[in-house]
């Protein structure tokens, strides 16, 4: 069945403070899954919300009705919301917006696989250096199986100019690096590498994107004053199974790094 927008008065009138919060309308977009864009809707109005409004949200079957979605798609949206710590899901009780939900949540976008090594693509790479490590603390989450990763360092390059414009530091699975040859690194992005030469069957990878200040490693990297403004991506790759099998790090130029998104009105 299809499902289409179906308004809900009650909830797109203010609320008082003793009833459910009301999230924004929303258009939707056939061309982007649905979870994903309710998800970004109610997002934005958690975000968004006066001081003085409720924390209640409505009830999976009040929501999916508002946004005009089946509740398995409701369920799921609430899920990346939840994930994110935007949200809490109790019991009997309720759903309810966290009190510290920041605004600085990381934006994530929905693409393929071939638009990401698209993305990757045209730049001159060196490799700096690889090898077997201990897994860092700041990826542990991701290699929960492993007492060692491989780690790889590249310095990118604009082709004409010879300019740095990012440096990336990716930790592979073991088992995974055991097929990787490095030297393909030179020539082609990793994600390229996993997928077309090593044969690994990537299902999904998640991206985000903020904003850091330069270490001395990227200072001396790419040219560019200690402490100042750059962009630090951090990608991490899903096989089918669901094992990660690449975290990548990417710290980018502020000025040479543009991010644009595209958003269709129908």
């Amino acid at each position: 069945m299809q499902e289409n927008q179906v308004p809900q008065p009650a909830l797109n009138t203010p609320a008082p403070r003793d009833t459910a919060f009301a999230p924004d309308s929303l258009v939707l977009n056939r061309k982007l899954p649905l979870w994903y864009q309710v998800s970004q809707s109610l997002r934005a109005s958690i975000l968004g919300r006066t001081p003085d409004a409720t924390l209640r949200l409505p009830t999976e079957e009040q929501l999916a009705a508002h946004y005009g979605v089946s509740v398995l798609t409701m369920r799921q949206a609430l899920k990346e919301l939840e994930t994110e710590g935007l949200i809490s899901r109790h019991r009997r009780r309720g759903t309810f917006i966290e009190p510290r939900a920041r605004r600085g949540s990381p934006v994530r976008l929905l693409g393929s696989i071939d638009a990401i090594v698209a993305q990757q693509s045209g730049e001159r790479s060196t490799l700096l250096d690889h090898g077997p490590v201990p897994v860092p603390g700041e990826v542990a989450e991701f290699f929960p199986d492993c007492a060692e990763v491989v780690g790889y360092r590249r310095l990118r390059c604009e082709e004409a100019s010879g300019e740095p414009t990012n440096w990336a530091q990716n930790w592979v699975h073991p088992q995974v690096a055991a097929g990787l040859d490095a030297a393909d690194l030179d020539r082609w992005p990793m994600t390229k590498v996993l997928r077309d030469r090593v044969g690994v069957p990537i299902s999904r990878i998640t991206d985000t994107v903020e904003a850091r200040l330069a270490d001395p490693a990227t200072a001396e990297l790419l040219d560019v004053p200690l402490l100042s403004p750059i962009l630090y991506y951090t990608g991490v790759t899903y096989d089918e199974s669901g094992r990660v099998v690449d975290v990548a790090q990417i710290r980018y130029r502020g000025d040479r790094f543009s991010f644009s998104v595209t958003v269709e009105a129908h």
